[in-house]
């Protein structure tokens, strides 16, 4: 399940960002990333060094100059903006976005914009949904590389949610001072 998700990055501007991308990607066991005119040139050492070990991501992404031809594999597009935009794009929930995912013979392109201005309202046309992820109202700007492990792990908690339910714990709680006295 995991390899029918992309996740396309539509110019990013630092090279730490698409490395810091790349380690969460690994971390949740995705592979497939996808950069779009990057504002320099890609790859470059931030983007390695950043990536603490997803070399081989850094190393297999595709760059293209045109958002068309990154989306071209995908048959689902799911872009995220922290803005409410007023397009005509239906804009869904986290928990929209897991019933959607669930569904067979989709390959889900998740598009993410720069990290100064975010994705355009062209660049929002491209796409079947909008998702937003939950903020505080009052500050909703969140890093390109922590939206995108936010949706890492909501995606890999769905696929993993049997193996998930099995290491929760009975747990007790303890007081302080019987931890203290020990």
């Amino acid at each position: 399940m995991k390899n029918k998700f992309g996740f396309i990055l539509v110019k990013p501007q630092l090279g730490e960002n698409i490395g810091a991308c790349a380690r969460s990607m690994k971390n949740f066991g995705f592979s497939k990333l996808y950069i779009v005119d990057p504002k320099f040139i890609f790859p470059n050492h931030k983007a390695t060094v950043t990536s603490v070990g997803a070399y081989d991501i850094i190393r297999k992404a595709k760059v293209f100059d045109k958002i068309e031809n990154a989306l071209n594999p995908f048959n689902l597009v799911i872009s995220l903006s922290a803005r409410r935009r007023d397009i005509n794009k239906k804009h869904i929930s986290l928990n929209d976005f897991n019933n959607i995912i669930k569904r067979k013979n989709l390959n889900v392109g998740l598009m993410f914009g720069p990290e100064a201005s975010g994705l355009s309202n062209k660049d929002l046309s491209f796409s079947n949904y909008i998702l937003q992820i939950p903020t505080s109202s009052k500050f909703k700007s969140l890093n390109l590389s922590h939206s995108l492990t936010i949706i890492c792990f909501e995606i890999f908690k769905l696929i993993n949610k049997d193996r998930i339910k099995k290491n929760n714990l009975n747990l007790k709680i303890s007081s302080k001072e019987k931890i203290t006295n020990i």
